[in-house]
């Protein structure tokens, strides 16, 4: 019995499942919870898949309470790597290495809607082991608190002193502070007000 023909496009993250069919479809991905390694994969393949399929927009909805920076790093870039054009709409709480990746996108394309919450902090660490690994380990956690102080003084246009002040402890924002303070273009309420 012969085996049915298959092409590359039978095996796209949206081919096994009809939510995410649409969602591919409609060039939507949907970034919500913990920020780890999984998410970060499943968001690069989504990216990736929708850059090589068209150069059209792309839209990213994000609730996460935040997670591994690293694994925001790795969803930042990606979204300032890949050609078509990304905005990005933030919606319940957009915290820490969430915020990091809301703001990988100019702007003009960041959205949130009216109940969105922002948290930017510092970054914490779980240290163990030898006091020689703490104390490279601490190195490097300074290192990282410097690096996405930097990326949120370019992004939102507050000055280095500015986020370092604000970021010592958690440094909520609701919807109209967040656009006030720059993290925030434009405040939403229906689906139509998308630029």
């Amino acid at each position: 019995m012969s085996q049915p023909e298959t092409s590359d496009s039978d095996f796209s993250p949206a081919a096994f499942n009809p939510l995410a069919q649409k969602l591919f479809k409609a060039r939507t991905v949907i970034i919500s919870g913990e920020i780890d390694q999984g998410v970060a994969e499943r968001t690069m393949t989504q990216l990736l898949a929708l850059a090589a399929e068209s150069a059209d927009q792309i839209t990213v909805f994000i609730n996460s309470q935040g997670g591994h920076v690293e694994a925001g790093d790795t969803i930042h870039d990606m979204l300032r790597f890949i050609a078509p054009p990304v905005r990005v709409v933030g919606t319940g709480w957009v915290a820490s290495a969430g915020a990091l990746i809301y703001v990988a996108v100019p702007r003009k394309q960041r959205y949130c809607l009216p109940n969105t919450r922002f948290l930017l902090h510092q970054p914490a660490g779980g240290m163990g082991g030898t006091a020689s690994d703490i104390a490279i380990e601490a190195r490097e956690i300074v290192r990282m608190r410097e690096r996405l102080n930097r990326i949120f003084a370019r992004e939102t246009g507050q000055s280095i002193e500015r986020i370092e002040d604000d970021t010592l402890r958690n440094f909520w924002l609701d919807a109209e502070a967040a656009k006030e303070y720059g993290l925030v273009g434009k405040i939403i309420s229906k689906q139509s007000e998308l630029g």
